[in-house]
């Protein structure tokens, strides 16, 4: 009987390994898939000005002055040209931007130097970025469980996790923050194991990493902390020691940014998370950030309760999952392990909570919690590979979680197909751009388009330039100035404008303005 077990043990190690690594390769393949044919938003235009060395100040100045503007001269401002270098690119985020930290946007300038100025180049940074998280998270179940079957699995749950292939085709820091969270959890692990001088260096060395890739790291390495102090019981140990020095390392290493960040705050870039938020609506949105780690069908925020309605009994299954994952891990594995997962979900997810419950606010969102997510998985990684390889006489269930692990993986590997066909996507905000794609269609239509207006070159403008075709010519004057429209051109579209410019346009033109939708006027002969 036990060799029979024995013999079923091993063939099923075999076949969830051949399993795994299909997952693996279907999870690749999504994380480059169509990476092009989703909106280029607001945010992400923001990281090309960025790496193209610019100032928006500046962008705004040559841009704003009612010349005729081709698709080219909106590039110039979007990626890396001879005209500004790393220095430039480096003032740019410490002026405008010092919120988003440098790492990410001097590598992917470096990337698209080498690769080509285009959507597909700059977001496959992060798409190559991502493929990091598979051996880095293997290696800290290793490190961790002691388990490679553990590691395996969690490379599984990534691969076709949602919110993973989402933030692996976003031109943001997200994925290496994911994967600098992975090698800094490791460093850290190995560090207190081995107790050398070269490995706590190391851990140094990867705190920069992750300080320098996005600000929520500090939170991760705060938990870190937290996890040392716990585990050698609030004595001075050679471990706490070791860990004090390469932490201040770390933090003095990130001083002068800190100091930037101070002198140059910027407000306005998160103004969006001082809207007051209710209880129930804080609930829809946790709900909604937890359960992308295994499903999502692109519902978002803005869309209709009925759709968020018939997610309900989807979401109560998955937080199920979660939450018997951390009961079993708390009850069979020992304190250093269930600790470290604990720690690394209330990392970001503990403080994020407090301030949306608490404070009624709306920092939560999928993109900063993304340290949670990987503890999440690594407990539903340890809790399905137990209940799957466990050498039990009861068949029943073995099935039964089987069928469990199929059903989660299945409902990953759908979502990641619905993702991959959409032009907009939640985390793009559809609410805001959703009729975008439809106007570039339009404007691109006409023979010899002309689009006029008063808005902000950065997000809108910028947006719809990486929309439409290129023959698409642009106007933007600022606000109370009116354009000298020249002839040629045999569609005159106005986007976005305020009634000045459109009052002014018909008036002067001794033309009519059709609107076409709530964003677009088209200039038509008056009769």
């Amino acid at each position: 009987m036990r060799k029979q077990l024995s013999k079923n043990w091993l063939t099923s190690q075999f076949w969830l390994r051949f399993l795994i690594i299909l997952l693996l390769v279907i999870g690749v393949f999504f994380r480059f898939v169509n990476i092009d044919k989703k909106i280029y938003w607001g945010d992400e235009v923001f990281s090309s000005l960025r790496i193209s060395g610019y100032l928006q100040s500046e962008m705004n100045e040559q841009l704003s002055n009612g010349s005729l503007l081709t698709i080219k001269d909106l590039s110039k401002y979007q990626y890396p040209n001879s005209e500004r270098n790393t220095i430039d690119t480096i003032k740019g985020v410490i002026l405008e931007d010092s919120q988003i930290l440098p790492l990410y946007i001097l590598m992917t300038r470096f990337w698209v130097q080498h690769f080509g100025d285009s959507v597909a180049a700059v977001r496959s940074f992060s798409a190559f970025t991502s493929l990091f998280t598979f051996p880095f998270i293997y290696l800290l179940c290793k490190e961790l469980f002691g388990s490679s079957l553990i590691g395996w699995m969690a490379i599984a749950l990534v691969a076709v996790s949602p919110v993973h292939v989402v933030y692996a085709q976003e031109a943001r820091a997200y994925s290496l923050w994911i994967v600098a969270t992975l090698i800094s959890s490791l460093a850290l692990l190995r560090a207190m194991r081995l107790k050398t001088k070269v490995s706590w260096c190391i851990y140094a060395a990867t705190l920069v990493l992750g300080f320098y890739t996005h600000l929520f790291f500090t939170l991760v390495a705060f938990a870190q902390g937290i996890y040392v102090v716990v585990i050698e019981r609030f004595r001075l140990t050679k471990t706490s020691i070791y860990y004090l020095f390469s932490s201040l390392a770390g933090f003095i290493t990130f001083a002068p940014w800190v100091w930037i960040i101070i002198n140059n705050p910027q407000p306005a870039a998160v103004a969006w998370a001082n809207a007051k938020q209710t209880f129930f609506g804080s609930v829809t949105r946790w709900a909604g950030i937890y359960s992308r780690t295994f499903l999502d069908l692109g519902i978002s925020p803005s869309d209709p309760g009925k759709l968020k309605l018939a997610l309900i009994p989807f979401i109560l299954i998955i937080f199920a999952i979660v939450f018997y994952s951390i009961y079993v891990l708390c009850r069979r594995t020992p304190k250093k392990v269930w600790l470290f997962v604990l720690t690394l979900i209330g990392s970001v997810g503990l403080p994020l909570l407090v301030t949306d419950f608490v404070f009624q606010k709306r920092y939560a969102t999928t993109r900063y919690t993304l340290p949670s997510v990987l503890g999440i998985q690594l407990a539903v990684a340890y809790l399905f590979t137990t209940k799957l390889t466990s050498i039990s006489p009861q068949v029943w269930q073995k099935k039964l979680w089987s069928i469990v692990v199929f059903i989660v993986i299945t409902g990953g590997v759908i979502s990641c197909s619905l993702n991959s066909q959409a032009q907009i996507w939640w985390n793009k905000l559809p609410e805001g751009y959703h009729e975008f794609p439809k106007i570039a269609n339009i404007i691109s239509q006409g023979n010899q388009p002309l689009l006029i207006s008063d808005d902000s070159i950065i997000p809108s403008i910028q947006v719809l330039g990486h929309l439409v075709d290129r023959k698409v010519q642009f106007q933007i004057v600022k606000k109370n100035h009116l354009p000298e429209i020249t002839n040629g051109f045999t569609d005159i579209f106005l986007f976005n404008c305020s009634d000045y410019l459109k009052a002014g346009i018909e008036k002067i033109y001794s033309s009519k303005l059709q609107q076409i939708n709530p964003l677009l006027w088209k200039l038509t002969k008056s009769t």
